[in-house]
């Protein structure tokens, strides 16, 4: 089964990208008029962060977020035969804070959100970085589109660990200089242990799992956003939010990152996934310890 499917895809991702993209929008309209995939979630994701926008402008964020989404698909489905040096001609990438950062020669965290498109970047960074690459990711449940993922996410040698075991998966890379990439802005499992904040106007809980890594390993942590000039290119910057996690305030490097999250979903609200359930825990005030608004671990006035 595997096989017969990859070698479908194969012939498919032959196709010229131009033909790709006319095959996504049909998708689009089937997706977005026909079967109105999560469209609720996602409108309803749009109104909680936008309330100033009127309803015809947030369906057409909607509208251009649903582009993007199919676009991601079928850009996985080109990497099945497109090459390095095609993928570098179609997605750059500012890397003068990670040449800084790896001068140090410490390893490192990068904390991005779900913005597309980033199965193309992290191949793209294999060559532009002498980091070690490890990305933290969660398994897909059917085994053929895992083992297919897997296997194009990891053709240029980056090491891709789940997220079940990471902390047994990462041991044996601790003693290089890695890169351990993050998307940090998942729903986390344990509400107990999260870091609450305000999020695109309402409470909401981040896993605590990136910072407390960054601050027991005193770890340079760097925040990485994606933009897309034009349809099928992207180019990604970073900024380094801290070069040791451990001398900010317990909280505070998640804060941080909350806030350059909005910003940058502010400026590109059609770029983030919005179809993802990220506000589907609600606020208890036996969170309230757990609050980090203003700068610090439970600071939050009650």
């Amino acid at each position: 089964m595997y096989y017969l499917f990859y070698g479908f895809l194969y012939v498919v991702s032959l196709l010229p990208m131009r033909v790709l993209y006319l095959l996504s929008d049909f998708i689009y309209a089937i997706v977005y008029y026909g079967f109105g995939y999560r469209r609720k979630v996602v409108m309803g994701n749009l109104r909680q962060a936008f309330p100033e926008k009127t309803e015809a402008e947030l369906v057409g964020i909607a509208k251009k977020f649903y582009h993007n989404f199919i676009d991601s698909f079928v850009e996985v489905v080109k990497l099945v035969s497109a090459d390095e040096a095609w993928l570098r001609r179609r997605f750059t990438v500012d890397v003068r804070v990670l040449d800084e950062v790896y001068a140090t020669g410490k390893p490192c965290q990068m904390h991005l959100g779900h913005t597309f498109n980033w199965e193309w970047g992290q191949i793209v960074l294999t060559a532009l970085t002498r980091f070690k690459i490890l990305v933290v990711y969660m398994p897909i449940g059917a085994k053929v589109f895992e083992r297919l993922f897997y296997r194009l996410r990891t053709r240029t040698g980056n090491v891709f660990l789940p997220a079940p075991q990471m902390r047994e998966a990462i041991v044996p890379h601790l003693s290089s200089q890695y890169l351990l990439g993050l998307v940090a802005d998942q729903c986390p499992g344990n509400m107990q242990t999260s870091y609450w904040i305000d999020f695109m106007g309402r409470p909401t809980p981040f896993a605590s799992g990136p910072e407390k890594g960054a601050r027991q390993g005193h770890l340079p942590v760097i925040f990485a956003s994606i933009d897309k000039p034009r349809r099928g290119h992207y180019h990604a910057t970073m900024k380094l939010a801290c070069m040791d996690a451990a001398e900010l305030p317990e909280g505070e490097l998640t804060r941080e990152y909350v806030r350059y999250l909005e910003s940058v979903i502010r400026n590109r609200p059609d770029m983030w996934l919005w179809s993802h359930r990220r506000w589907k825990h609600a606020w208890k005030e036996e969170y309230q310890p757990r609050r980090i608004d203003e700068g610090g671990l439970g600071l939050l006035p009650a």
